[in-house]
């Protein structure tokens, strides 16, 4: 009877061993994905700062003066008179 009851309690140690194993290991997991969450979650709060950097750029780059500025600066284009406008019709 001592010696089943010291083969029962080995393997109830042995299991218990195990058990606490995959618990620390599970639980290294979990922070290293945390880890990684946090990680990603920085580089999003980037992404969106410089996304809002670039549609502030695209409004100030589309605005229509900026864009007539640029083509009578640079490209040195000029209105066409009201006479010489053709409307085409869908």
């Amino acid at each position: 009877m001592n010696r089943v009851f010291t083969i029962s309690s080995a393997a109830v140690l042995l299991v218990l061993l195990i058990s606490a194993s995959a618990v620390i290991y599970s639980k290294y997991c979990s922070r290293l994905l945390f880890i990684d969450i946090e990680k990603q979650e920085r580089a999003l709060d980037q992404y969106e700062v410089e996304w809002g950097q670039m549609q502030l750029e695209l409004t100030t780059l589309a605005d229509q003066n900026r864009v007539e500025q640029t083509a009578l600066k640079e490209l040195r284009l000029v209105m066409p008179l009201r006479e010489k406008i053709i409307y085409v019709k869908p």
